[in-house]
């Protein structure tokens, strides 16, 4: 693992999970823990040796354990309380990349609707709050997921049915352009971008909008 030689922080903090795809990684074992052959799938592009090398590579520096799942010798991947503490600063990276998500998704991107998991709750969290429970399904076509907000915050799950308050059906990127703020219900409906089912006053609490 490089080292900057700098007593810093940041320089410190780089040197584990600067490297390229140690954070997608983080990412992904943010949402749920993992077998080496779903991280591969979740991270299109990498070659199975660079994935090896990165698990070995966070292990070691104490960010990533191998768990037994269930019986036999299956191993997942997941944080430990440790790496765990990155989802902070992966949120404020996501918030950060607003204005480059709003442009949409650029020619040969690969989307994957798990990240939304991750995505939509960093999204609203410095933006919206809610006084009550409040239920939203996402459905976005090839997948759906529950967006719930509390007071104490907000999480997504994936649902095969969608049962809440109301629910939104849209692109992914539209979606997000809502949580970010980029985008207004009002125009969204205008432009025939979403459509919502059930209390609409509950996707305004949730969105802000």
């Amino acid at each position: 693992m490089r080292s900057y030689g700098q007593y810093c922080g940041l320089a410190r903090s780089l040197e584990i999970v600067g490297d390229r795809w140690n954070l997608l990684i983080v990412r992904e074992l943010l949402i749920s823990p993992a077998r080496y052959r779903d991280l591969a799938q979740g991270l299109p592009g990498i070659a199975t040796n660079m994935l090896a090398d990165r698990l070995r590579d966070l292990e070691t520096a104490g960010v990533v354990e191998r768990r037994l799942a269930g019986e036999g010798s299956v191993v997942d991947y997941a944080l430990t309380p440790w790496g765990a503490e990155l989802r902070e600063p992966l949120e404020g990276l996501i918030r950060w990349s607003t204005p480059l998500m709003v442009q949409g998704p650029k020619a040969g991107d690969v989307f994957r609707p798990e990240w939304l998991a991750l995505a939509v709750p960093a999204l609203l969290e410095t933006r919206a709050t809610v006084r009550s429970a409040v239920t939203v399904g996402l459905d976005i076509g090839d997948a759906r997921f529950e967006l719930r907000a509390t007071p104490s915050g907000f999480s997504v799950s994936k649902r095969d049915d969608l049962s809440g308050d109301a629910t939104i059906r849209g692109q992914a990127h539209y979606i997000l352009g809502l949580a970010a703020g980029a985008l207004t219900i009002d125009d969204a409906k205008a432009l025939e971008l979403i459509e919502i089912d059930g209390d609409e006053s509950a996707v305004r609490m949730v969105f802000r909008s």
